[in-house]
């Protein structure tokens, strides 16, 4: 089976769209992650995805923090920061907001990686986009971004139902 045969055989109702956009969600993570990985070994493409929102920030974030905007946990926070620290690019240091928490801050060293060896590999990014035009890449923007309130949506709903679950289970002893 190829893809075009898949993307045929999803096209002709909402209901199969969606389960091809979730589908194509997944599959297209793995593609970009195993062609990141495999392209630039100094950094994993979560690695990758960490420093970015590090430098991004203009205080440092705690392990909770990063976690929710990378929707992960703490835990794996903590992990992708031990290695990029052992590497050098990050400071793991405790929080100025809550002594309990602990942060990431950049190095230099993680700023030079940036403005010298990744600027290559940014090159190459456009031509993941090259096949849209301005305006379609300003649609997937917003149809990206709204596609975070989805997922909100269906934590709040996930969120609702453990606590009715919960209710019910104390109700029964």
């Amino acid at each position: 089976m190829k893809l075009d045969d898949l993307i045929t055989r999803f096209s002709d109702t909402t209901e199969k769209q969606r389960k091809a956009i979730f589908s194509t969600l997944f599959i297209a993570g793995n593609k970009l992650q195993t062609l990141f990985d495999n392209r630039i070994p100094e950094v994993s493409l979560k690695q990758f995805m960490l420093l970015s929102i590090v430098r991004q920030s203009k205080e440092p974030l705690t392990f909770t923090q990063l976690g929710n905007l990378l929707g992960c946990s703490r835990q794996n926070i903590k992990k992708l920061a031990d290695v990029l620290m052992r590497k050098g690019f990050v400071i793991i240091q405790q929080s100025p907001r809550d002594t309990r928490a602990l942060c990431i801050r950049p190095t230099e060293n993680c700023n030079d990686y940036f403005e010298n060896e990744f600027s290559e590999y940014q090159e190459e990014l456009k031509y993941l986009f090259e096949v849209y035009t301005d305006q379609e890449i300003e649609t997937l923007f917003i149809l990206l971004s709204k596609l975070y309130t989805g997922i909100d949506n269906l934590e709040k709903r996930v969120a609702r139902k453990k606590q009715e679950i919960a209710l019910t289970t104390e109700e029964k002893q």
